[in-house]
């Protein structure tokens, strides 16, 4: 049984996922200048796993053994990180950044469906309805109506975009029989990373052919190394952390934090302006984190 509503602990480690995942845009948009999609995503999984996998010999944690819960690794693989990744990485090259953000937004929606029907422990509820549509309205702000404007066109691209949010959702939710199992969080990260790297390496080198790719500069070998080490192999750590403790439905939240912070690495670091709409977004999705947390209310009631 998990909490449906999230405790201190949990916020501050879902803010920081969003932080880390919020730069994961910064370190792809200098890496993808030298890389093609599918040969980023790869090395992102790969040296990730190389980073946990060190970490678990070094500690001397057991490595899980069981052909059961490697069955389940390849699952999460592929549902969290191979085929979301590259339906993105293919419909990105058709529909702009600003509409596949906003089309992954929706992922906490798929995630309430697909819990709500399968786990009877993560109810769907007018609280969080209302909450997931005030934070995907804070996203559109935040990102700008006018990429709505591609919807209806490039509809393949869209539909993959969709297929990604799916996925992740389905895989957020299968992901919470790890605890089940009694199998760490980080365990369950060394798994997911592992295994979604064997699924790709032959995808990337049918696609992309990473021998006869030119050497990426410093700057971009460090970009890749910041997201290996930083936006993948710690994030997923939190990821099932927060995942064990407060369910499906609430640690996909981070998908609305994301943007946020990717907005403000942009002011931070890139120089870019924040507008008006940028605030407005903000707002939205605050609102709605503050009505699927329920404690302001239950505040304002008394």
């Amino acid at each position: 049984m998990i909490n449906q509503s999230m405790v201190a602990k949990d916020w501050a480690m879902l803010l920081l996922l969003s932080f880390l995942w919020g730069g994961s845009f910064l370190f792809i948009s200098i890496a993808v200048s030298e890389l093609p999609p599918f040969t980023l995503v790869t090395m992102r999984v790969g040296l990730a796993a190389v980073t946990l996998w060190l970490i678990l010999l070094i500690s001397g944690y057991p490595v899980p053994k069981s052909p059961e819960v490697w069955r389940a690794f390849m699952i999460m693989g592929l549902l969290g990180n191979a085929l979301p990744f590259s339906l993105i990485a293919w419909g990105q090259v058709h529909i702009g950044a600003g509409l596949a953000s906003i089309i992954n937004a929706t992922t906490p929606i798929f995630t309430i469906l697909i819990a709500g029907t399968f786990l009877s422990d993560e109810h769907i509820t007018p609280k969080k309805v209302l909450g997931m549509s005030a934070g995907l309205i804070g996203v559109i702000v935040l990102i700008g109506p006018p990429a709505l404007l591609e919807l209806g066109t490039n509809t393949m691209a869209q539909l993959a975009v969709i297929g990604a949010a799916v996925s992740y959702s389905c895989a957020t939710v299968f992901g919470r029989r790890f605890k089940a199992m009694g199998i760490s969080p980080f365990d369950t990260a060394v798994g997911q990373v592992t295994a979604s790297t064997i699924i790709l390496l032959p995808v990337v080198w049918f696609i992309d052919k990473p021998l006869q790719l030119a050497n990426p500069s410093v700057q971009v070998w460090l970009a890749i190394l910041a997201l290996a080490i930083f936006s993948t192999a710690f994030a997923y750590i939190l990821f099932f952390r927060i995942l064990s403790s407060s369910g499906a439905t609430n640690v996909v939240l981070v998908t609305f934090l994301a943007p946020v912070t990717a907005s403000f690495f942009s002011w931070l670091i890139l120089g870019e302006q924040l507008q008006t709409k940028h605030f407005i977004g903000m707002a939205c999705i605050g609102l709605g984190l503050a009505i699927i947390d329920g404690r302001l209310w239950a505040r304002l009631r008394r």
